[in-house]
């Protein structure tokens, strides 16, 4: 039997604020709106891969290109390999701000991959399961895409393989209109 963890209260609130102009696809007792005499439509969710794609990235395709490919070389790197998730979120944000600040429009967040699934025979250790979800690789682009770094961050992947592939992240950054 799973026990769920208690929620902060930093994380209620940053749940509260993401949600806050969310529109639900369908209302909450599951009937579709009347629509004036027309026949109602509901809307069917779009599937996160696919919102993904058609998502705007803030990126010309020839530079989208060129990042697919690993030609484009970072302005700078921040290694959050060994940080705790709250000293990695401090230090993601610094380092967005000041290379936004310094007009870098490339740079790079080595997340690591996270450790492997445990194998079926091993006990069930709560630290060591918490470390092998790769937590860092799962909250950094999530971190990018809170409204304090956003309006920064044009577009997140994931690295060329000779940048670190999976275990990384392109950070490519807006313009900065000084």
């Amino acid at each position: 039997m799973s026990r769920r963890r208690a929620v902060s209260e930093d994380e209620r609130i940053l749940f509260e604020h993401s949600f806050r102009n969310a529109i639900p696809l369908m209302p909450l007792d599951g009937k579709p709106k009347k629509t004036g005499g027309k026949k109602a439509e509901i809307e069917k969710p779009v599937s996160a891969k696919r919102s993904a794609l058609h998502r705007p990235s803030g990126l010309d395709g020839n530079t989208a290109e060129r990042l697919r490919r690993g030609d484009l070389e970072p302005q700078a790197r921040l290694d959050l390999h060994g940080l705790t998730e709250r000293a990695a979120h401090r230090a993601l944000i610094t380092f967005i701000h000041a290379a936004f600040a310094r007009g870098l429009r490339l740079v790079i967040v080595v997340t690591g991959k996270g450790l492997k699934p445990a194998a079926s025979d091993e006990p069930f250790d709560l630290e060591l399961d918490s470390r092998r979800r790769g937590v860092l690789k799962n909250m950094a682009p999530r971190w990018l895409s809170e409204p304090e770094l956003a309006r920064c961050v044009a577009d997140v992947r994931s690295a060329h393989r000779s940048h670190g592939g999976t275990g990384a992240l392109y950070v490519y950054l807006r313009k900065n209109s000084r």
